[in-house]
């Protein structure tokens, strides 16, 4: 008993030495902070950018830049096969259509040659290449590369999964695209950098073609073109405050007097409700970045970009275990001089991950304007509802099926549904609606109703909320 109590006392003691220790090394580090000159940690109010207006020839800076859309994912997520940028989600047209749109509308009102770029994966290669002729009397010139592809490793024997380099039949599962980070090896070795820096072209704005609220955004555009200081900034990343729908997004940090990119696949598990905080980290990366062309040659070619590999773990259909490599491109800014983060408005993330996030999109929240969606002005207040759907909604085909015509939602704070719903024409939704089917039941909200802060539950009855 003496032993197991002074072996219990050892362990107290232990840990209020390793307590006392945190608590000098935080103090220190807080000390040293307190030195650093404060221009080193570049977060920049977008208010600030935009107030130094536009400059008198538009098309001048316009025309040196080159848009870049990520587009390797499928949309099996949600439930559908081929390329995510070929989903409808508004009024019929595409992710694709809608990016192209925007570009044409810059190129004519500007008169500028601004081209698109998609950076396909093995997954969506042929798929997009084939969609691509119908943009062909577009003045928008379209360009496609290829990222690389890795093969997954298998997690017992920690040896490639593939046993020669064809990706079709058995083969398919055993590679993969290894994340975006890959974009500065694959766009450099596609030819494309050298021959877009030939046109005179200086930067890149590159987003994830799902984020319907990445447009080009010229005054980001000229404040990088015209640097108030003179100096030329190599990478800006777009970052925006964080929501409680946003805990699991990538933070900015600085490290050594550098700009970090921190993702949550890197966070030790003792830390991840720390990262997730919104008041800790009240920011986090919208993946819309901007980057100089000169600065990527410049490091690719000394073989000096440098991100952080991302394991991740992955179970095959067959039930094999295996791990995956990847890199985002946002982890490469500390390799970049003069990075700077820009804190934008909330309307310039707008990503589509799920169906919840595809009613948004659709629904009478947002208008279209060549290609852009923008919160209607009839919305009497600039936050985006949350929208809930459940596990009956997760498919696209499920869920138009479920839905006779989206609802009105501009008076909405928060809706959700789960179970066997399906809803009529013409229903409004207002404040909290919370719709839940119990298993076995069904519930169909009739045409025309307005359900406002209610609880419609399996019976049907309609509860005020």
């Amino acid at each position: 008993l003496s032993k197991a109590m002074s072996q219990d006392g050892a362990s107290q003691f232990q840990e209020v030495i390793r307590q006392e220790l945190e608590l000098s090394v935080k103090k220190e580090l807080e000390k040293i902070l307190t030195t650093a000159p404060s221009h080193e940690f570049e977060i920049q109010p977008y208010e600030k950018i935009k107030a130094r207006g536009l400059p008198d020839n538009v098309s001048s800076v316009l025309n040196k830049l080159v848009v870049v859309k990520l587009n390797g994912g499928l949309g099996t997520s949600m439930g559908c096969k081929g390329p995510k940028s070929l989903i409808g989600v508004r009024n019929e047209n595409t992710f694709l259509d809608l990016t192209v749109q925007q570009i044409e509308h810059l190129n004519k009102t500007y008169d500028t040659d601004v081209p698109l770029v998609l950076m396909n994966s093995f997954n969506t290669d042929e798929d997009t290449k084939k969609i691509l002729q119908k943009y062909n009397h577009c003045r928008v010139k379209i360009y496609t590369f290829n990222q690389s592809r890795y093969p997954r490793i298998n997690k017992e024997s920690l040896l490639p999964v593939a046993k020669n380099v064809s990706y079709s039949g058995e083969n398919t599962e055993a590679w993969y695209p290894p994340g975006h980070g890959d974009i500065y090896a694959s766009f450099y070795n596609s030819g494309l950098l050298d021959t877009f820096i030939g046109e005179g072209k200086e930067y890149i704005f590159v987003s994830n073609i799902d984020n319907l609220g990445a447009t080009v955004d010229l005054y980001i555009l000229n404040h990088l073109m015209n640097p108030p200081n003179g100096k030329p900034c190599e990478f800006v990343m777009e970052v925006t405050n964080k929501t409680r729908a946003d805990v699991k997004g990538g933070t900015l940090t600085q490290y050594e007097g550098k700009l970090r990119l921190v993702e949550i696949a890197q966070v030790p598990k003792a830390h991840v409700d720390e990262f997730k905080s919104v008041s800790k980290f009240k920011i986090f990366n919208t993946n819309n970045l901007w980057i100089s062309l000169a600065a990527v040659k410049r490091l690719q070619e000394q073989n000096a970009i440098d991100m952080e590999i991302i394991v991740n773990p992955k179970t095959l259909d067959g039930g094999l275990n295996v791990i995956q490599l990847e890199t985002a491109v946002g982890a490469a800014i500390k390799s970049f001089e003069n990075s700077l983060g820009i804190n934008v408005p909330r309307s310039r993330f707008l990503p589509v991950k799920t169906t919840s996030d595809l009613l948004l999109v659709m629904s009478n929240l947002y208008s279209l304007n060549a290609g852009s969606l923008t919160m209607s002005e009839k919305r009497e207040f600039p936050t985006v509802p949350l929208v809930k759907l459940g596990s009956s909604f997760t498919k696209v085909q499920d869920y138009l099926r479920r839905f006779e015509s989206i609802p009105d939602m501009l008076e909405l704070d928060h809706l959700t549904v789960s179970g066997d719903v399906t809803f009529g024409k013409n229903v409004s939704l207002k404040g909290t609606v919370i719709i839940i089917a119990n298993h076995g039941d069904r519930i169909d909200i009739p045409p025309g109703a307005v359900l406002e802060n209610k609880i419609v539950s399996g019976n049907l009855r309609i509860l005020d909320h």
